[in-house]
C-alpha cells in the first residue's frame, strides 16, 4: 500500500485517489502547501487522483494553479470554471509524468522542468544547504521554522519554481520519479 500524507483526507482504491473535501491551491499558505504535497505525493506514487477545486481566486490573488501547478494531477471539471482549468487537463493529458520531477543520486538531486514547453530546463541540485532545504521541504513546512541558510537556499528554489513559497509556508514542487514510465521515450 502506498504511504500518502494523512493531512488530507482520502481514500484508496487500487491506483485511484478519491480525495473527501474540495482543496483550496489559492488559499492560505499551509492550506496550500499541504494540498500541494499531497498531490505531488500522489503524482510521485503514479495513482490517478480525482479531486475538486475550493475557494475562488481572489481579484488580485496569486494564481498558483496556472502558473506552477499544472504538471500535478487537475482538479475534476465544474461547471463555469475559468478556462485555465480545462487548459491545466488538456496540459496534464499529454504529459502526466514528464512536465516536472526529481531523481535522486548519491549526494545530488537532478530535476527536469518541462512546464514550459517548448523549452525544458535541468537542475542538479547537489550543494549541502540547497540538498537539505530541498529535503526539508518535502514536507509543508513554515518558513519561520527555518534557519536562515535555509530560507535563504528555498528562496533560491522558489526563484527557480522549484519551491511553493506562500504566505510563510513553503514546499517542494517536483515530485519523485520512483519508476521509469513505460516506454521510458514517454517523458
Amino acid at each position: 500500500m502506498t504511504a500518502l500524507p494523512t493531512t488530507v483526507a482520502h481514500r484508496v482504491s487500487g491506483r485511484q485517489v478519491q480525495v473527501d473535501e474540495p482543496l483550496c491551491l489559492d488559499g492560505a499558505g499551509r492550506e496550500t502547501a499541504v494540498a500541494v504535497q499531497f498531490l505531488r505525493e500522489c503524482q510521485s506514487h503514479g495513482l490517478r487522483t480525482h479531486w475538486e477545486m475550493a475557494c475562488e481566486r481572489t481579484q488580485g490573488g496569486d494564481a498558483y494553479a496556472s502558473r506552477m501547478l499544472h504538471h500535478l494531477p487537475p482538479p475534476a471539471e465544474q461547471s463555469g470554471e475559468p478556462g485555465e482549468l480545462g487548459a491545466w487537463r488538456t496540459s496534464y493529458a499529454a504529459y502526466p509524468a514528464g512536465m516536472l520531477y526529481h531523481r535522486r543520486g548519491p549526494d545530488f538531486i537532478t530535476v527536469m522542468d518541462r512546464r514550459e514547453r517548448p523549452s525544458s530546463a535541468r537542475f542538479t541540485l547537489d550543494h549541502p544547504d540547497l540538498l537539505a532545504a530541498f529535503a526539508t521541504v518535502q514536507e509543508a513546512t513554515p518558513l519561520s521554522g527555518l534557519s536562515a541558510v535555509q530560507r535563504e537556499a528555498v528562496g533560491l528554489l522558489a526563484a527557480e519554481r522549484l519551491a511553493l513559497v506562500a504566505d510563510g509556508w513553503a514546499v517542494a514542487l517536483p515530485p519523485r520519479l520512483r519508476r521509469w514510465p513505460v516506454p521510458c521515450t514517454a517523458i
